[in-house]
């Protein structure tokens, strides 16, 4: 191996090394824990280990089959890591829904079971002829969804007559990157001549350094994860329009029972209002100094309350799915966040009274 090439396995190795070390920080080492730290997180770790494998693998051939397998697996987690983790922004989701929890279990199931009942080692021609399509296929299914779930951002973007913020910059980046990673192993796949698989290795580690020295530069980077909040901090609505929301929404929420379902998001309570996601963030964090989450479990925890305290056959978690959380632990935790107790200490309580 000749001094350019040694310099380039360096290069692109280290790239794959110190994502896992990011995607380590995002996990566990960032100040606040928004849901989108642990997709970035897992979005980091699964493009490391594609990454990975293509380092080592271009620079050594013979290395065993079950490091291609382990790189493809990898791959089949990009595509919705990246979705959830834009959504999970725009939507300012903090916990993760169901769905989206059964989505990931799915594909975990489909793909490791695919990778036991038949091996790369034994089937090479199924792997590199028909299943790298589907992963890829289903990678570039995904980056198309997260196009249209950050669809404004890129159009703030790319018009340069709107001012965009640190955050939408952001996003758009990390959009963009795995857009050109997914570009170069598509063309490289497709027997392009200009693209090679360490071409993606490249350019992986090219966006990572970059978001190292992003988060290097920046004093403050919580504002980086959020779209809707730091944008309008400070920024209240007047007392008169604030007024017509609180009435909007109390009668949304406590007539309508809205809370009640589990997949609701800020973007659906804003339209049904006749407000834009903006606003009705903006309200909800300066108005009202709460988050979406925070706002939609307190009228949950004061149902599930009433429930408790009239009704002792349901089972707490019973309640827990009936005021809207999508599970046990997630109940328990807002419950004892908004009461001080536990949802079978305040049972106790209520039977006692």
């Amino acid at each position: 191996m000749d001094t350019s090439k040694e310099l380039l396995f360096f290069f692109s190795a280290l790239g794959a090394f110190n994502g896992i070390i990011l995607g380590i920080y995002f996990f566990f080492f960032t100040r606040k824990k928004y849901l989108t730290n642990y997709f970035l997180g897992a979005l980091l770790f699964a493009l490391s280990i594609r990454i990975g494998k293509s380092v080592f693998v271009y620079f050594d051939p013979a290395l065993p089959k079950m490091y291609l397998q382990f790189g493809l697996t990898a791959c089949f987690f990009i595509g919705p890591c990246l979705y959830y983790f834009l959504k999970s922004a725009v939507e300012e989701v903090d916990v993760m829904p169901k769905s989206w929890k059964l989505t990931l279990l799915f594909f975990g199931l489909v793909i490791i079971s695919v990778g036991i009942i038949f091996p790369y080692e034994y089937y090479p021609k199924l792997w590199r002829f028909y299943l790298i399509r589907i992963i890829y296929f289903q990678w570039f299914f995904y980056i198309i969804l997260s196009g249209f779930a950050i669809k404004k951002i890129l159009t703030k973007i790319l018009n340069r007559k709107h001012q965009t913020t640190p955050s939408e910059m952001w996003f758009g980046m990390l959009f963009l990157g795995n857009f050109l990673l997914f570009l170069f192993y598509f063309l490289s796949i497709m027997g392009a001549s200009a693209a090679t698989y360490i071409s993606g290795a490249v350019v992986f580690s090219f966006i990572l350094y970059l978001i190292i020295s992003i988060l290097l530069y920046r004093k403050r980077t919580d504002d980086l994860f959020l779209l809707n909040g730091p944008k309008n901090a400070g920024k209240k609505i007047d007392s008169a329009e604030a007024a017509i929301l609180s009435q909007k929404l109390e009668r949304i929420m406590t007539e309508k029972e809205w809370y009640k379902n589990s997949n609701l998001t800020l973007p659906d309570l804003a339209k049904e209002i006749n407000i834009s996601s903006h606003q009705l963030s903006q309200f909800l964090n300066n108005n009202l100094n709460k988050n979406f989450t925070s706002f939609v479990n307190e009228f949950r925890i004061n149902e599930a309350c009433k429930i408790i305290t009239s009704n002792d056959k349901l089972t707490l978690e019973s309640i827990g799915y009936d005021v809207g959380f999508n599970s046990k632990s997630t109940f328990f935790a807002a419950f004892k966040k908004q009461t001080g107790t536990t949802p079978l200490n305040y049972q106790n309580q209520a039977l006692q009274a």
